[in-house]
């Protein structure tokens, strides 16, 4: 591993350990030229599906704008990055868990939706209202019935 500091080629691993997920390795390493010390993480590069968008065109699956999506919904919301960070790990297991190739965007929008749901109902509104291109007050009040009885089951034993 090449060394941030002084760019010497070698240096030694110090220790390692998995990380607080068990996702990755922590690898704690020390420059045989200049002795600084610094940090590397290992993770497994798993490949992940081609998203196949409305118009069909394809694109390779982006966690950035993954997470910036999530981020733009959560804006001004009390949600921790921890646990953004944490749904964004889940999207990512269930699109390698399908084990395809390609998978259907909207199938992701529909993870986030999800996620969203569980971490803050004013963010899911407002992630929906783009997702599903609200074009009137309406269409904002029957997404939140819908939450609603979704969230209490007594509603719809009624």
């Amino acid at each position: 591993m090449r060394c941030p500091f002084c760019g010497a080629d070698d240096s030694k691993v110090v220790d390692s350990r998995l990380s607080a997920e068990g996702d990755a390795i922590r690898r704690r390493r020390s420059c045989v030229e200049c002795n600084e010390r610094f940090t590397t993480y290992e993770t497994a590069e798993l490949a992940l599906p081609r998203l196949i968008k409305r118009d069909q065109s394809r694109s390779l699956f982006d966690e950035d704008k993954l997470r910036s999506g999530l981020l733009k919904a959560l804006e001004k919301r009390p949600v921790s990055i921890d646990s953004v960070d944490s749904a964004v790990k889940v999207i990512i297991r269930r699109l390698i868990a399908t084990g395809d190739r390609e998978v259907e965007s909207r199938l992701v929008g529909d993870w986030v939706m999800d996620a969203l749901r569980e971490l803050d109902e004013v963010a899911y509104v407002r992630f929906a209202s783009v997702y599903r291109s609200f074009q009137d007050v309406n269409a904002f009040r029957e997404e939140i019935e819908r939450m609603e009885s979704l969230s209490n089951p007594l509603v719809n034993k009624k």
